[in-house]
């Protein structure tokens, strides 16, 4: 069984291996292998720097005492870009195509109309295409393209900037 909570700074150690995991396991995510220079130190105060601003939060999914996934919401600093949030989410290779991605972001949502966010943002290489019909089935709509956005393996790669307007009811 899996359960979607926030994450908590004593957290940090499986977040950060979670995230070097992932940078090793999918070309999709912006780090490469080796990149990612985060101590531990680090992650547990980015993790506090995170749940103390209410429009931001990051959501881990935990299976058993294992985080496998994550989706997190880092709401803009400014009263003009206040009302939005940019997603990043990752999950492991062994727990992807099990509808963990649709819980997580069920789950990201309901914490933004809480906390009274209008929209949401991410971005996406126009490779991947399952994480494309995750987004879209999700209700995300492709806003624009970025034109060799990234560099991997030596070739550059588009980017769709792809978002969600919460309705408020």
């Amino acid at each position: 069984m899996i359960t979607i909570r926030e994450i908590q700074p004593a957290d940090a150690e499986q977040f950060l291996a979670l995230r070097l995991r992932l940078d090793e396991e999918t070309k999709f995510m912006l780090l490469e292998p080796g990149e990612r220079t985060t101590t531990l130190p680090q992650q547990e105060e980015h993790i506090r720097a995170v749940l103390v601003q209410e429009n931001q939060t990051i959501l881990v999914a935990e299976a058993g005492s294992l985080l496998v996934g994550y989706i997190a919401g880092f709401g803009g600093s400014h009263r003009r870009n206040r009302h939005k949030a940019d997603i990043v989410i990752g999950i492991l290779l062994p727990y992807t195509g099990q509808g963990l991605g649709q819980h997580l972001f069920s789950a990201l949502e309901e914490w933004a109309r809480a906390v009274g966010l209008h929209k949401l943002e991410l971005t996406v290489m126009i490779n991947n295409k399952r994480a494309i019909h995750l987004y879209q089935k999700m209700g995300f709509v492709v806003e624009g393209k970025s034109v060799d956005s990234l560099l991997v393996d030596n070739r550059f790669v588009d980017e769709y900037d792809m978002a969600k307007i919460l309705a408020h009811t």
